[in-house]
């Protein structure tokens, strides 16, 4: 695996904190060889946790804990998977301090490492623009092969664990915030993080905030 593993205490600090630090590092799993497959996180919202001051009903952990969105109110450094449209997942990780109920969406990474095969994944040539290979939430989790049967409760903090985060010493730069994208509450809160000017995040190509 690439790179060094982020513990556990980077994530036990509120998502709006957290999300931007996670900018730059790696999501790794391994690909049907074995074979590692990674992509770097250029993009990313946060989603709050409803002790918090500022109401987020945007957030799945809006009215408390249910047997759906549990792994968000577990101890921090979890993946959480979601199924939407009937045919996509989308991923997640949990933040803060256990029963808070904050957690972090995966908006967009750029392929790192295994490209040809999250190419493949995705249904797309070997030599795909990076774009079209893994921005957008679902099209990350096509890419690497994350679904909720096999990936949502897993620590992306364990050396054991399928699905990690890792910092290879990637320098950020210059990060964005803008309010999150394609919601239909809270759409004012700037809770979306994304590396300026980075050709793989999602949504609109021209960033403001």
């Amino acid at each position: 695996m690439p790179g060094r593993l982020i513990s556990r205490d980077f994530f036990e600090d509120s998502p709006e904190n957290v999300a931007p630090r996670l900018l730059g590092k790696l999501l790794v799993t391994r690909g049907a060889n074995g074979q590692p497959l990674a992509g770097r996180i250029v993009e990313v919202e946060a989603y709050l946790g409803p002790h918090h001051d500022q109401p987020d009903p945007a957030a799945h952990t809006h009215r408390g804990p249910t047997p759906r969105n549990l792994v968000l109110f577990g101890p921090a450094g979890h993946a959480y998977l979601y199924f939407i449209y009937g045919k996509y997942f989308c991923a997640n990780i949990s933040c803060e301090r256990e029963g808070l109920g904050g957690g972090i969406l995966l908006r967009a990474l750029e392929p790192v490492i295994g490209i040809a095969e999250m190419a493949k994944n995705r249904g797309l040539d070997k030599d795909a623009p990076a774009r079209l290979i893994s921005s957008g939430p679902s099209r990350l989790c096509l890419a690497l092969g994350l679904t909720r049967p096999l990936h949502n409760g897993l620590d992306v903090t364990s050396s054991t664990s399928p699905l990690q985060v890792r910092d290879d010493g990637f320098a950020e730069s210059q990060c964005i915030i803008t309010p999150r994208i394609g919601i239909r509450h809270a759409v004012d809160l700037p809770l979306r993080f994304a590396l300026r000017g980075h050709a793989c995040v999602s949504g609109p190509r021209k960033l403001a905030g």
